[in-house]
């Protein structure tokens, strides 16, 4: 059955005996993850300031019904389980992937957290209803504002607009935002693109759940570790009941979950942050009349479940499946297997050195009768002698493929090291081969190169010329910033040969040098030459200047 207790509590003694009393009938009935507790250790932890970071959700409400006093059919960590089971079980698609791909990213950038999606997922049910049910569009993108109370002061946190209302549409206070309810203060230190649209958004569940992530992993910690994973999500909200509501739901999606389509997922009775969206059209959780526990597990409670048994396998009412996506009735098709990734676009990926490469890595995922397969994740990873790196000084991201199979890699920032590198893009499914994109660094170029002054250059023989020889480097027009130039004495307009005499530049120790090599233009094009000398003949000698990308310069100097 799926009896299911409690309401939308908020912080404050007067509700931590609810949440206790719930925590005791899940141990009473030995449910997946029932967390003993004492009202007075939770009145203590809730009667106690958070120490060191915010919390996330700025204290907001939280839904605290648990899960159901039956684990889900198949014990096990797998998402690929089918759509049976306990509905609280079931995971709205888009939302379980975003976790998997937050979990898989956090295990190449901070493998020492350890960070299990259920933990995630977990936080996700209890602060949003997983996105309200998956209300999501293609991209991971919330159908409508997902958003906490204004946090004024009155029964919550008082903290004042931090985001000019740019995510919580509120230019007085904040409030918290998203499937993973981020007040915009922490979102600002944590927020995430990790389907790489180039925005970080609150509102996003890939975005959010990887946030979510970096925040609860912060520091050293180890979530494998009892304190470290307490410590995280008391940092998430500092109360000991929600402490116990999460590490109950962890507990019971570590026992087994499975996938359902977006938009179907079980809502809390309780109302939880706003949605000011109108109500899903797949079929949303029943109405529950009641808010306390089934006496038994014969009898389930109101609005819940129904009967257990294999012939009701979930509690969230009939579901109408799409067309071609079901076996049968509230069962959606298995999710389809990766048989093959493949490139998609042509040509060589070039960007000049400190830019952006235009074009962007890209593979399709197919099934073996080549049918698109999304929501698979698929990473991408910067290989060889490159100082290029992803948005944010990545080597590693992961994206997952969308409805036609496609995924994209974020934006590469090129480095100033130039040359050829590799994007490697690569599925975790056995035998399906990576995909490699060459992509090309060239150097930074200018197409034009003048003196900034007109003034003649002299200098009687034995002294130094006076003037400075000060250039100005533009490529299309525009300054080239970090061009390398190249000066040197010639001997005539056709003859480069360095002359034996006449004008001449020092090295560190003093000696004469007629060429220089490694110059480079400030951020505005410009760049002014060492001093220049001149020896005992005097006539008229050529300075020949050139960069990159063909620009080049002759200047006349005298000596007289």
């Amino acid at each position: 059955m799926a009896a299911l207790f409690g309401r939308r509590l908020r912080r404050g003694a007067t509700t931590t005996a609810v949440a206790a009393a719930a925590i005791a009938a899940l141990s009473a009935s030995q449910a997946p993850g029932a967390i003993p507790t004492d009202a007075g250790a939770a009145r203590a932890a809730d009667a106690t300031s958070p120490s060191g970071d915010t919390a996330v959700t700025g204290n907001s409400p939280y839904y605290t019904e648990l899960p159901p006093l039956t684990t889900p059919d198949k014990p096990g960590a797998s998402i690929d389980l089918p759509a049976a089971g306990a509905a609280e079980a079931g995971i709205p698609a888009s939302v379980l992937a975003a976790y998997k791909q937050a979990e898989q990213s956090l295990a190449e950038t901070k493998p020492g957290c350890n960070l299990p999606w259920q933990l995630l997922a977990a936080i996700g049910k209890v602060e949003s209803g997983q996105a309200r049910g998956g209300r999501v569009d293609a991209a991971g993108t919330t159908l409508a504002p997902i958003l906490g109370p204004v946090l004024n002061g009155v029964g919550f946190a008082n903290i004042s607009d931090t985001d000019n209302g740019e995510y919580d549409g509120d230019m007085t206070h904040d409030r918290a935002v998203g499937p993973m309810q981020f007040i915009p203060s922490t979102w600002a230190t944590w927020g995430q693109d990790a389907n790489g649209d180039g925005r970080k958004d609150p509102n996003n569940i890939y975005d959010a759940a990887l946030a979510a992530g970096r925040y609860l992993c912060a520091g050293d910690r180890d979530l494998s570790v009892e304190s470290d994973l307490h410590k995280s999500i008391l940092g998430y909200n500092h109360s000991q009941e929600y402490l116990n509501t999460v590490l109950t739901w962890f507990q019971y999606y570590k026992n087994g979950t499975h996938e359902v389509p977006d938009g179907t997922g079980v809502l809390p009775a309780d109302p939880g942050p706003a949605d000011p969206g109108p109500s899903p059209s797949p079929s949303p959780s029943p109405s529950k009349p009641g808010g306390s526990p089934s006496p038994g597990p014969s009898t389930p409670a109101p609005g819940g479940s129904g009967s257990p048994g294999p012939s009701t396998p979930g509690g969230g009412g009939p579901t109408t499946p799409a067309p071609g996506d079901s076996d049968g009735p509230g069962t959606p098709a298995p999710k389809p297997i990766v048989k093959r990734i493949e490139k998609t676009g042509t040509g060589t990926l070039t960007a000049v050195a400190g830019s952006l490469f235009t074009e962007r890595a890209a593979v399709r995922a197919e099934d073996a009768a080549g049918r698109p397969v999304a929501k698979e994740p698929v990473r991408f990873e910067i290989v060889g002698e490159t100082d290029a790196r992803f948005a944010g000084g990545a080597t590693r991201v992961t994206v997952a493929t969308g409805a036609d199979g496609a995924a994209t890699a974020p934006p590469v920032q090129a480095g100033e090291q130039t040359g050829e590198f590799t994007i490697r893009a690569t599925v975790a499914v056995r035998d399906v081969a990576g995909v490699d994109h060459t992509a090309t660094v060239t150097a930074r170029q200018a197409d034009g190169l003048a003196r900034t002054t007109d003034q003649e250059l002299t200098a009687a023989p034995g002294a130094e010329f006076a003037a400075p020889v000060e250039l100005k480097a533009t490529f299309k027009g525009a300054a080239a910033s970090g061009v390398a130039v190249t000066a040197a004495m010639i001997t005539s307009a056709d003859d480069a040969t360095a002359p034996g005499k006449g004008p001449y530049f020092k090295d560190a120790n003093g000696a004469p040098l007629r060429e220089l090599k490694d110059l480079k233009t400030d951020a505005n094009g410009l760049l002014q030459l060492p001093k220049i000398f001149a020896d005992d003949t005097t006539g008229t000698f050529l300075l020949r200047l050139e960069t990159e990308g063909g620009a080049t310069l002759t200047i006349e100097l005298k000596v007289a």
